[in-house]
């Protein structure tokens, strides 16, 4: 039997867990895993804390804890919320385990071994007061794209933009707050550059019809910008210590060791299966009752016949993309022995009524208040967050959204139509199932051609990983049993024709029973409920009893009595809902948008900034510019170089926007300029200033220009 390993994005333990986390990686893969494991395949889902890296001892100081601290209180937290969800993982392990510790620096001394790393001496920031090199989270400063003055040095979180902190203007320690200098140290950089013929190879040729075109588009992006090599190693205090002798005091990079997480929680698993382990991080399961330990390798490693290989998959983010696509397929292939991914799903992301998700100005619906607040919710949360997941492009969670797919979906198509039969079943044949089997008239053929289409449908979209669609097939279904229910009239054949109310409900009922089946993917909680109510065991939830030769409800089986499987939300808690999310954004000191409706549009306002002197004010020498060249910078698919005339000289500027703007389209247009910020270097480009841009709801850029006649390159903004 073909092996299946299903990763999910090992998330950071250093917060709780967002709907934005559940939307990008974490529910499309359990949705997947179920459907594997429906049809009965050998599949092992793989999570765990990532608990290194600069994001944890940024939380550890904030809090005034030590990481240890932070990294037990959220691994904890996270696995709970995602059992209460229903995320039914084999494994959830975490980074800071001995046996990761041991699995990663093996992957480093191979790589080392083989050649695979440059020592390199580079210069990076610096915190003088701390006395430490700063990781990239530790610096924050403007972003080359949007011109958020907050990003951090390895991401904007306004624009979602992947950085590196020599990209960030008047960069900040986050430590001191104060401006950090460069400062010469050693690391180890895998020589990705190296690798960039056969990622082409493998991703543009292999991938173009089988990855998702977001996923696909950004790798093209960054194979066609050129690869450069990449730091391995990094100055931290926390995380896997580096195995070499001249490298005391560093640690691997946490896109090297958090990768090879999934290796490490396999590794893990079988030990634990058989026998050998004293911790425990897997699920009880009777599945791989008689595993051994070194079984982990079916999983991972490259079989003597390819055929034999497991088939590997990775859920991600859009922020992970390049990692999981690019950094560890490139550190498998050097190793040697491992498989490649087969695909990495990724998804984009999830937005909140009008406004990115921010951790930092805590506007988010976190998944664990979620459950304290609707504790008998978990399948409404999971139901719509798949019809509105990210699969190409953002989307949006709504409260309002929330009450409304609830009330007339899963309520009132769903919960309705398997409700009103179980009733009919109990009050016209006291809870037996008649016995009309080959009594079918026209109607139920079609009705149940309708069925199975719908099924097959939802089966195609599950594995091209078109979620969203197959969960509108899932829901189709229940719509499509109550049209055959408002048709054939049972309550009123009952009196007349009772052939055919027999009929009728012994129909209704094998499509209850699909139903059931099928809601494992989507709904666990309901489908436990259902099966229940229909009195049918764990056995029987299978994929080859769908056919439609398969009889789940044979006459004279008795089923339960009916229970609501959903109830209409009231509309008191969605506001409650809605204001504590309105008062924590308020209520943050950060916070720089709010949600306003006008003419029942939500519209996304940004919030003005703290008051500042009119004498620094005056220090901003902001002219009108002009300009004349517009290029791309090489080997980066974000930054245009730009030659402007400010009328006093012509010099040069580097923005990230080339995402916004074809270069030739900037050509002879007159700017705003900010000429007296200090000169700085940008992919070995020295920019002398700014161009100011203006930014819409969609988060597209536009060129600020005066757009008055008479006023020259050179006038100044006053």
């Amino acid at each position: 039997m073909k092996r299946y390993t299903i990763t999910a994005a090992l998330p950071y333990a250093n917060g709780p867990l967002h709907i934005g986390h559940i939307a990008g990686a974490y529910l499309p893969a359990d949705i997947y895993v179920r459907y594997l494991r429906l049809r009965k395949k050998d599949v092992l889902f793989i999570c765990g804390s990532d608990e290194h890296g600069a994001a944890i001892t940024i939380r550890a100081k904030k809090d005034g804890i030590s990481p240890q601290e932070i990294i037990d209180k959220y691994h904890v937290l996270m696995r709970d919320t995602f059992q209460k969800l229903g995320i039914e993982f084999d494994v959830y392990h975490r980074t800071s385990d001995k046996i990761h510790h041991e699995t990663s620096q093996e992957f480093f001394t191979n790589l080392y071994q083989k050649g695979e790393f440059d020592e390199k001496t580079s210069e990076q920031y610096y915190d003088e007061e701390y006395q430490q090199f700063l990781a990239d989270r530790y610096i924050t400063g403007i972003c080359p794209k949007c011109n958020y003055d907050k990003a951090f040095g390895d991401q904007c979180e306004s624009c979602g933009s992947t950085l590196s902190p020599n990209e960030l203007g008047n960069p900040v320690s986050t430590l001191s707050g104060k401006t950090p200098i460069l400062r010469s140290t050693k690391h180890w950089f895998l020589k990705l550059d190296t690798y960039e013929p056969w990622l082409k190879k493998w991703i543009l040729e292999g991938k173009a019809n089988e990855w998702k075109v977001n996923v696909f588009g950004q790798c093209k992006s960054w194979l066609q910008g050129g690869l450069q090599p990449r730091a391995m190693t990094r100055d931290l205090d926390w995380g896997v210590d580096v195995p070499l002798a001249e490298a005391v005091g560093k640690k691997l990079y946490v896109w090297l060791d958090a990768p090879i997480g999934y290796i490490s929680a396999t590794k893990q698993f079988f030990k634990e299966k058989s026998g050998q382990a004293e911790t425990q991080y897997s699920y009880p399961s009777n599945r791989f009752s008689n595993a051994k330990a070194e079984d982990w390798e079916l999983y991972w490693k490259a079989q003597e016949n390819p055929d034999d290989n497991a088939t590997l998959i990775h859920f991600i983010g859009k922020d992970n993309i390049v990692f999981h696509c690019i950094i560890f397929p490139s550190i498998l292939k050097a190793h040697g022995d491992y498989i490649l991914p087969e695909n990495v799903p990724g998804n984009e992301f999830l937005n909140l009524e009008g406004n990115k998700i921010s951790t930092s100005r805590n506007w988010a619906v976190w998944v664990h208040e979620f459950l304290e607040a609707f504790p008998d919710k978990t399948d409404v949360l999971r139901y719509v967050m798949c019809s509105i997941l990210p699969e190409t492009k953002d989307s949006e969670f709504t409260w309002a959204d929330f009450k409304q797919r609830n009330d007339s979906e899963l309520n009132a198509i769903f919960s309705n139509f398997i409700h009103r039969i179980l009733v009919l079943t109990h009050k016209y044949y006291e809870g037996v199932v008649p016995d009309a089997v080959g009594q079918t008239d026209d109607l139920i053929k079609e009705t149940f051609r309708q069925i199975y289409a719908s099924a097959d449908a939802m089966q195609e979209n599950i594995e091209k990983f078109k979620f969203r669609d197959a969960l509108f097939e899932f829901i189709n279904i229940a719509r499509i049993g109550n049209k055959f229910l408002a048709e054939t009239e049972p309550w009123k054949a009952i009196k007349n024709n009772p052939e055919d109310a027999k009929k009728a409900i012994f129909a209704c009922l094998q499509i209850v029973a699909k139903l059931t089946i099928l809601s494992r993917v989507f709904l666990p909680e309901t489908a436990k409920k259902l099966s229940q109510m229909l009195n049918i065991s764990e056995a029987e939830i299978a994929w080859e009893n769908l056919a439609p030769s398969a009889l789940i409800l044979k006459p004279g089986h008795i089923i339960g009595e009916a229970q609501p499987l959903f109830t209409n939300i009231d509309q008191t808690l969605i506001d409650i809902q809605i204001q504590k999310l309105t008062m924590s954004n308020e209520n943050n000191v950060e916070n720089n948008a709010v949600v306003e409706t006008e003419n029942q549009q939500e519209v996304a306002l940004k919030a003005q900034k703290e008051f500042t002197s009119f004498e620094d004010f005056q220090k901003m020498d902001i002219r009108i510019g002009r300009i004349l060249e517009a290029s791309r910078v090489p080997k980066s698919d974000k930054l245009l170089q730009f030659i402007v005339d400010t009328g006093i000289d012509k010099r040069t500027i580097v923005s990230g926007v080339a995402e916004h703007f074809a270069p030739e389209e900037l050509v002879g247009k007159q700017v705003l300029v900010l000429l007296n910020l200090p000169p700085r270097k940008i992919r070995g480009v020295e920019s002398q200033g700014m161009i100011l841009y203006a930014e819409d709801a969609a988060g597209k850029l536009h060129v600020v220009s005066p757009n008055v006649d008479g006023v020259n390159e050179g006038a100044g903004v006053n």
